[in-house]
């Protein structure tokens, strides 16, 4: 029963990391980081992401420019585009060190402990993969709060607010804290299995010497 709960917490684990890492990644390229409704022209619609700034119109449909240069930008996009790349990439190395400690996995099959080490691994780099991917998006969406209040800015100026990316990134950084969370719980209730087995092991050897004299054993 410990050994299905173990692999199911597994399983669950590395689903949320996968479905996270897939987040990330989308989160990264989606120019929805921002959005600019103009009461003016109810019509148009502007959106920002990292990479470029899109405006919607009906007539026209969607058309993007891309940033011209990396070192005009704000410091929140610059870092943001930073942290997103790191984040993917650690997320890509959880996914295939915890594949690897995964007890379905045959490979390795007779080094549980390594499996265990793996696991817990796996686990840390889902983690670090999420604390990477709420830090922009947390960020970001500070910075579009500030400039929504800001006081200095007319009443009659169109302002940014959150974009859908904003929310994606959130989910995504949350499903791979809890997707490595599983990890490493999955890791840590492995030495169950483990303890049991020494304990039998020690019970055998204890019989040992009863059964070669021929006598029976005291505790039976």
């Amino acid at each position: 029963m410990a050994l299905i709960f173990r692999t199911v917490m597994q399983s669950v684990g590395l689903l949320l990391s996968f479905l996270g890492w897939i987040l990330s990644i989308i989160t990264t390229y989606l120019p929805h980081w921002k959005n600019l409704n103009l009461d003016l022209n109810e019509m148009e619609n502007w959106t920002m992401g990292l990479w470029q700034t899109c405006v919607t119109q009906e007539e026209v449909g969607m058309q993007c420019k891309d940033f011209d240069s990396f070192l005009a930008l704000p410091a929140e996009l610059r870092v943001s585009r930073i942290l997103m790349f790191l984040s993917n990439g650690l997320g890509f190395l959880g996914l295939l060190v915890s594949g690897f400690g995964l007890d379905c996995l045959r490979i390795g099959e007779g080094q549980r402990d390594l499996k265990r080490r793996l696991l817990i691994l796996g686990a840390v780099l889902s983690w670090a993969s999420g604390i990477t991917a709420l830090v922009p998006v947390s960020w970001v969406a500070h910075k579009t709060v500030q400039e929504f209040w800001d006081e200095n800015v007319p009443d009659f100026v169109p302002r940014w607010e959150f974009g859908e990316a904003l929310f994606l990134g959130w989910f995504a950084g949350l499903s791979l804290l809890l997707g490595g969370c599983l990890l490493n719980r999955a890791a840590c209730s492995s030495h169950a299995p483990l303890a049991s087995g020494h304990y039998a092991v020690a019970q055998m050897q204890t019989q040992c010497p009863y059964l070669e004299d021929g006598t029976a054993d005291p505790q039976v």
